[in-house]
């Protein structure tokens, strides 16, 4: 052997104990840092069924387009009860990031500058833009705030249309081909067709206060409130207690007591009758679309809101219903910017067609509405572009350009319980639209004397 001193036994154990440490070592530092915490965005809305998949399904898509962002979509029941619930939820600090409120809770949500962070603040600080130029003239009215920009972005707008069964009317003798486009049109159409069938529903609606008084006026251009319909001031009065509006429910009221009209109740439970085929002719939103397109076993169209030729040559235009998205105030800057990228994908052209192509819902932007237009698809699917026509038909005026007011949910069942008296013949159309009108004001003077302005 040689000369070289050999390591003890104690050394070598030392050695390896070194070379084990530093490999180890190695190995930490070569394994992949934990993948950052996606920032969770709370969005409540109230879409059931299959628009309310499909809600589900554009969050979904949203989250697979970027690392950073997990939009969380829970359905919170209905219009109401969500926006009751993300009120709640703000009061006690854990307001979602988004929450989706319908067009009768704008007056509430505008008036409400501590809880909600305008669209359009967000959309800035995060280098993005959401203008009103960008939407559709009707649509972006609805959404301002009081310097201009958009309070919210506007989400699923629909319209009031009239739903046919042509079956039904063929059953009744009547052409299936000329649908009728007059209320007197409509109301004969619904008798012949009640005397061909008593057993079934003839002509029926949802969201009365809806139909047959916000959207009956501003479709002959009479106005529901003073001070643009309480866009232009909360200190707006009601006014729907006019010929027009008394001659209607006078209508109705004869109508329900030979049974050819119907009423269901203040919302929209009733509209399953004419899914199912109960209700020949029915009035409610172009939402209805994503159920009747896919559960309706008879022939269906979808026509335009009924007027009274003889008071207008041809309809206004309509105000819009559905949704819009509002920013609760109380997150971080991050979190702002998460939203603020989801709200400008909701814009993009490809969610927009998800939305009008499957819901009945509009195109809110100019750019997704000239998309459709230059591709045919309304062309394609007429009974899609109704509610487009009716909000975008002609300019809208001081009576037909939106439609504001404080409390609008409490009002709205003041309206209903007079709409239900003259309905029940407990008092006149003319005493029921007065005590609807002394009523409602009653309740915007207090919202008024609350918000102060």
């Amino acid at each position: 052997m040689s000369g070289a001193t050999q390591p003890s036994p104690h050394g070598v154990g030392r050695l390896r104990r070194r070379i084990a440490g530093a490999l180890a070592g190695l190995i930490l530092t070569l394994r992949p840092l934990p993948a950052a915490a996606l920032t969770e965005l709370q969005f409540w809305h109230a879409l059931d069924g299959p628009n309310g998949e499909l809600v589900t399904r554009i969050a979904e898509t949203f989250n697979a387009s970027q690392p950073d962002y997990r939009v969380v979509p829970v359905y919170k029941g209905s219009y109401a009860e969500t926006i009751s619930s993300g009120i709640t939820a703000y009061r006690t600090g854990a307001a979602p990031h988004l929450l989706q409120v319908f067009e009768v809770g704008n007056g509430t949500m505008a008036a409400a500058i501590g809880a909600v962070r305008p669209v359009a603040t967000v959309m800035r600080e995060a280098g993005l833009s959401a203008r009103p130029e960008d939407f559709l003239p009707v649509v972006a009215t609805n959404y301002l705030d009081a310097e201009g920009g958009m309070l919210s972005l506007p989400f699923n707008v629909s319209s009031t249309v009239m739903w046919i069964n042509r079956d039904r009317l063929r059953q009744a003798g009547l052409d299936a081909k000329r649908l009728p486009a007059t209320w007197p049109e409509v109301f004969e159409a619904a008798r012949r067709i009640k005397a061909a069938d008593g057993k079934r529903c003839a002509l029926s609606s949802a969201w009365p206060t809806w139909v047959h008084l916000e959207q009956l006026s501003v479709w002959h251009d009479r106005p529901l409130a003073t001070r643009s319909n309480g866009l232009d001031g909360y200190d707006a009065e009601l006014v729907f207690n006019g010929p027009l509006q008394v001659r209607h429910l006078q209508n109705l009221v004869d109508l329900k007591r030979a049974g050819v009209f119907e009423y269901n109740d203040r919302v929209n439970r009733g509209e399953g009758r004419f899914v199912s085929g109960d209700c020949a002719i029915f009035l409610t939103s172009s939402s209805l679309y994503g159920k009747v397109s896919t559960a309706a076993r008879f022939d269906w169209t979808v026509a335009p809101m009924p007027f009274y030729p003889d008071l207008v040559a041809e309809p206004q235009n309509a105000i819009l219903g559905g949704g819009s998205l509002y920013v609760m105030q109380g997150k971080t800057p991050d979190e702002y910017r998460g939203v603020a990228r989801f709200l400008a994908f909701l814009m993009e052209g490809r969610q927009q067609a998800a939305l009008y192509r499957n819901t009945g819902y509009i195109p809110t932007t100019r750019g997704a509405y000239a998309d459709a237009v230059a591709e045919g698809f309304f062309e394609r699917h007429p009974q899609l572009h109704v509610a487009v026509q009716e909000l975008t038909r002609r300019p809208p005026t001081r009576n037909t350009a939106g439609l504001r007011l404080g409390n609008m949910l409490q009002i709205r069942d003041l309206w209903a319980e007079e709409l239900e008296a003259a309905l029940n013949g407990a008092k006149s159309p003319q005493e029921a639209l007065d005590d609807a009108v002394a009523r409602g004001n009653q309740v915007l003077r207090v919202f008024q004397q609350r918000t102060k302005k």
